[in-house]
């Protein structure tokens, strides 16, 4: 599919089901602890560097007269985004559109994101799109606007994959939000699960469920 205007969020969900980076209707145990039965798996995307550069070539899309000068991301995943979308629009635009990404910086509790290697200097006086895999509370993107802010940049927008938190521009202080697809999370504590209530089995491919059923097993 060669992408020259916005696909839609039907296209764009197909590609993430065929590479398996979207399993719904499945008994899931998140990183947090608690179960839910969506899953968004954005590293089953990345090995498939077609299906990569076509959502990518997606965001990209919906930017192509935003006038973006350079795409950042955060680190991990956000770095293969940024080359992507940058690639793209540099295709659609006919001028260079740089990408750069931004790394964790301080402590845990002072954790920010920063951009280094002269990067920063890249950044200055230019018409910046930030972009993201998987939003969920949008802590990671936000700090990446802050630090594009910090070192003197534009942000004219933030681009994702998907949004599981049902965020906003307004959330995101961003002039301009655009995610491909949209998938609720719904989650539960273990102990108030339905699915497990009635006995679905906890899927152990993916999230942390068997790391859920393997301390089940110590307790028991």
């Amino acid at each position: 599919m060669s992408i020259k205007q916005p696909a839609s969020e039907a296209e764009i969900r197909a590609i993430l089901e065929q590479v398996d980076a979207i399993i719904t209707g499945s008994h899931l145990v998140y990183t947090s602890g608690r179960h839910g039965s969506s899953y968004v798996n954005k590293d089953a995307l990345y090995p498939h560097t077609a299906a990569t550069r076509q959502v990518c070539a997606a965001i990209a899309a919906h930017f192509r007269d935003a006038d973006v000068e350079l795409v950042a991301g955060p680190t991990v995943g956000g770095v293969i985004m940024a080359q992507w979308v940058a690639h793209r629009l540099s295709k659609l635009t006919h001028r260079s559109v740089l990408a750069v990404y931004a790394e964790e910086s301080g402590a845990q509790e002072e954790r920010r994101r920063v951009f280094r290697r002269g990067y920063d200097e890249l950044i200055a006086g230019k018409r910046v799109l930030v972009v993201e895999d998987v939003l969920t509370t949008g802590g990671s993107a936000r700090q990446v606007v802050d630090a594009v802010r910090d070192a003197g940049g534009q942000v004219v927008g933030l681009g994702a994959l998907c949004n599981r938190g049902g965020l906003t521009a307004t959330a995101l202080d961003v002039p301009a939000f655009v995610a491909l697809v949209t998938v609720p999370l719904e989650s539960w504590d273990a102990a108030e699960c339905p699915l497990c209530r009635a006995g679905v089995p906890i899927n152990t491919r993916v999230g942390k469920g068997a790391a859920f059923l393997a301390r089940q097993s110590t307790a028991s």
